[in-house]
């Protein structure tokens, strides 16, 4: 049956470094909320990630390559900006704690003044995945810890490529 409604098209933007279940499930829960979610992987040449942005893009679209709901992009620059160059009206921000709210309304409010037909959306990670964060998974393996079930498989994978390579990994 077909409708008159435009598409939804929602952004989710982050550094995804590296792409964790956290953000996997966001994403999956996402896309099933609207027509098209975009995970929008941001440029930012004053940090020093471990993974480059065309490393960070080739395993996002490698772990959502099945879901044709979810595309994966880059960006620099303001996300408003960013949100209404793809015509999405949702930006879709994860909020694992209680401690993230501050921050998250403080960044939904001024993108609501830079842009007020955008919507920030706050969603919940499964509860396992609430303490989860990029910057702790790669603590816990640089220091020799397991990561399994944190991170999607191929992540994992390139994590010890990447250790491998580099002979130590650095936080």
């Amino acid at each position: 049956m077909a409708t008159d409604r435009p598409e939804r098209i929602a952004v989710y933007p982050g550094t995804f470094d590296p792409l964790t279940n956290g953000h996997v499930d966001i994403i999956e829960r996402g896309a099933a909320l609207f027509d098209r979610i975009v995970v929008a992987i941001l440029v930012n040449p004053e940090k020093s990630p471990l993974f480059s942005v065309a490393e960070r893009v080739e395993m996002a679209r490698a772990v959502f390559a099945s879901r044709p709901g979810v595309e994966v992009d880059t960006f620099e620059g303001l996300l408003v900006d960013y949100a209404r160059k793809r015509r999405a009206d949702v930006i879709v921000r994860g909020l694992r704690a209680i401690s993230d709210f501050e921050f998250e309304m403080q960044m939904a409010l001024m993108n609501r003044r830079l842009s007020s037909t955008i919507e920030t959306v706050l969603m919940m990670p499964a509860e396992s995945y609430t303490y989860l964060s990029s910057r702790l998974v790669k603590e816990v393996f640089a220091l020799g810890g397991s990561i399994r079930g944190l991170v999607p498989e191929l992540v994992e994978a390139r994590l010890a490529e990447k250790a491998r390579i580099t002979d130590s990994l650095v936080v």
